[in-house]
């Protein structure tokens, strides 16, 4: 309709007939988000640049035949566990468990068939000032061997002109650990526009960080302090201005591959700024969660191709995933996924877009 703030059409539909939906949120001047029912999966985010005119600027695809054919977690909601876990293993009241192991030796994004691989409910649509839709998940006991029934419930909304906010609460009916994230591929000059991410500008708000094995755990030490190393992005530098430095770190992760770590008080607060030099797009990046994982898009090797029927390769994109740290649950030194029952997990993230002459 019209003027309407809020579009739904179908996307799709999965192999066993089910119908895929997208649903099209709009802000002023332009601004969207949209979004579809499998993986409540972020697909297009329309921003405005300093010129008048507006992109999408999010990674993915232009069909769903994309998401289904290739699991690259473009734009996806990972979970049950976002980010890694050792081995797979973690004890939970004494009681071990085993996770399939997806990635290297390690469980990564919640496992086999994690929560971007599902297909989510409609529970809500909100047609007010500030448009949302809430979609809804229920993972089984025992789902990819992770204990206890899982509610989980997350909302996209418009929260201003330019800005979309993102609100996941779970509960769960017997002790299990839950760590949630949105997998945003971004490119503030456009997601066809064939550039790299390297001469964006980036701040994080972090002074330290964690340092990784070559498998991308954690290594067994507090978190290092970004001072002095390449990971030192407190005021605003060019991700590729020292992404090829001679640090182990980086060669661990072959780029940025790493967990900042932000305040732990779990208030909404300023994690993450980027800049893009041509478009003028800045995108600053709110959230309440103790971590950041800031990905350069190392992985990305051109086997696949995005919307546009643009190959994505490395640098393509950048990530900027809120989240609890990785392995947590093998490490008490870190903040802990542990959901009881009569308790809620919460995360609620903020993409506040603004648009400058370059």
């Amino acid at each position: 309709m019209a003027g309407s703030k809020i579009q739904r059409d179908p996307f799709g539909k999965l192999p066993d007939g089910r119908d895929v939906e997208r649903i099209v949120l709009r802000g002023a001047g332009g601004f969207e988000a949209r979004v579809i029912t499998y993986g409540a999966v972020l697909q297009a985010l329309i921003a405005p640049d300093a010129n008048g005119g507006h992109d999408d600027v999010v990674l993915g695809h232009d069909t769903f035949a994309g998401y289904l054919a290739e699991r690259k977690f473009f734009g996806a909601t990972v979970g049950r566990y976002a980010n890694r876990i050792a081995k797979g293993r973690f004890s939970l009241d004494g009681e071990r468990v085993q996770l399939a192991v997806n990635n290297g030796p390690n469980a990564l994004h919640g496992g086999l068939d994690g929560f971007d691989r599902k297909l989510w409910e409609i529970a809500e649509i909100d047609e007010g000032p500030a448009p949302a839709v809430t979609l809804i998940y229920t993972s089984p006991h025992g789902e990819e061997n992770y204990p206890g029934k899982l509610d989980v419930r997350l909302t996209y909304r418009i929260t201003g002109p330019t800005e979309l906010s993102l609100l996941m609460e779970a509960r769960t009916d017997q002790p299990t650990i839950v760590n949630l994230t949105n997998h945003g591929f971004f490119n503030l000059e456009g997601a066809t526009s064939g550039t790299s991410i390297l001469d964006h500008r980036l701040t994080v708000a972090a002074e330290h960080f964690l340092a990784i094995d070559p498998t991308a755990i954690p290594l067994p030490e507090p978190p290092r302090a970004v001072a002095g190393t390449p990971f030192d992005f407190r005021i605003a530098r060019p991700v590729g201005e020292r992404i090829r430095e001679g640090d182990q770190q980086l060669c661990n992760g072959r780029g940025y591959d790493h967990t900042y770590c932000l305040r732990r008080d779990g208030k909404l607060a300023l994690a993450a700024r980027l800049e893009a030099p041509r478009s003028g797009r800045v995108m600053e990046l709110l959230t309440d969660q103790p971590g950041l994982q800031v990905y350069s898009g190392n992985y990305l090797d051109g086997t696949i191709s995005g919307k546009g029927g643009k190959l994505i390769r490395q640098s393509d994109a950048m990530c900027l995933e809120p989240h609890i740290w990785p392995d947590a649950p093998n490490r008490p030194d870190f903040p802990s996924p542990r959901l009881d029952p009569g308790g809620v997990y919460r995360h609620h993230t903020v993409y506040r877009f603004a648009a400058r002459a370059p």
